[in-house]
């Protein structure tokens, strides 16, 4: 027999039919209001948008000059050169090489004497920087001293005068011997 009752079994009372004493509830439909919802996507959407095109790329811009052979003439009191050796060692001098001038360095004391010399009223914006490397020296040493002369010259343009506009001179060129010779002996 299909449907699996008893024969002659009384049937059970449903729960909810119409003899119980409980009432029997209306379902009430609800209604999500969608318009909150579409308020922060735009929000959040206008948000990641702004703060995507805000961010600049992490390069490092130079600008090369054309391969002359002509020869520049600098004065030699405007000049302070920083040399960085095959081991990444840091040292600077001022002005003409010599070995008593070379001093040895850390990041920290490379930037406070670029800044010092820097702002010295008689080489305001007549300082030539000249970056000096060892052809053996790690790039990584190089970019790193540009860093921190890039945040030296933000350190100068802030302690400058007001109204003084900042001309940055700056050089790299390949170590000498003489300044090999001089680095070797420290």
């Amino acid at each position: 027999m299909a449907g699996g009752g008893s024969l002659g079994a009384p049937e059970r009372q449903k729960r909810g039919s119409s003899s119980s004493k409980r009432k029997k509830k209306k379902r009430i439909g609800f209604k999500l209001d969608m318009t909150p919802l579409v308020d922060i996507t735009f929000l959040l959407l206008t948000f990641f948008m702004f703060t995507t095109t805000m961010l600049k790329p992490q390069t490092m811009e130079m600008f090369i000059p054309p391969d002359t052979r002509t020869d520049v003439v600098v004065n030699q009191e405007m000049l302070f050169s920083i040399l960085l050796g095959a081991d990444g060692q840091m040292y600077y001098y001022k002005g003409m090489l010599d070995k008593e001038k070379v001093h040895k360095v850390n990041l920290e004391e490379l930037k406070r004497a670029v800044v010092t010399e820097s702002l010295l009223p008689e080489k305001l914006n007549k300082l030539i920087i000249a970056l000096k490397s060892d052809a053996d020296a790690k790039w990584d040493g190089v970019v790193t001293v540009l860093d921190e002369l890039n945040v030296a010259e933000n350190d100068i343009v802030s302690k400058m005068q007001q109204g003084v506009v900042r001309k940055r001179k700056f050089s790299m060129t390949p170590m000498s011997a003489d300044e090999k010779k001089a680095i070797g002996g420290l």
